[in-house]
């Protein structure tokens, strides 16, 4: 998906855990002090992995795991809010739909709440918390785009 010189692609673990780790450290265990055992997980060898770059500069990530579960969504903060989030959340959202999986969900940081309800995604349950941050889950179906 190269567009302004910006690309976003299914990666590879094995060959761009550097470039997914960075961002991930960077946004998760740095900026809002996620304890990095938790940030490390066995579900990282068997999901499916997204990069976004920039200029070939590595600014954003997520997975997807094979249950349908999005997360370790981040961009790096110098590229918030300039609808990086939303091509890349569009991007995983498609690849879910090749690999058949019809429902999708995720643990959204109550902040980003607002983000994910942009892109159709509906919250369910209780905030719980993860790491000390307050979340909510929330689902879409990818069926009939609900």
């Amino acid at each position: 998906m190269p567009s302004n010189n910006i690309t976003i692609k299914v990666a590879d673990w094995s060959k761009e855990k550097d470039d997914l780790s960075d961002i991930r450290r960077l946004v998760f265990i740095e900026e809002q002090n996620v304890p990095e055992e938790m940030e490390w997980d066995e579900f990282d060898e068997t999901s499916t992995h997204f990069l976004v770059t920039l200029k070939d500069q590595a600014i954003a990530c997520a997975r997807l795991k094979t249950d349908g579960q999005i997360g370790r969504m981040a961009v790096l903060p110098e590229y918030r809010n300039q609808g990086f989030g939303s091509k890349l959340l569009q991007f995983v959202l498609a690849e879910a739909n090749t690999q058949d999986i019809n429902h999708v969900y995720l643990h959204a940081q109550i902040s980003a709440i607002p983000f994910y309800e942009k892109l159709g995604f509906i919250t369910r349950g209780n905030i719980f918390h993860e790491a000390n941050i307050p979340h909510r889950e929330m689902y879409k179906n990818l069926l009939n785009n609900t």
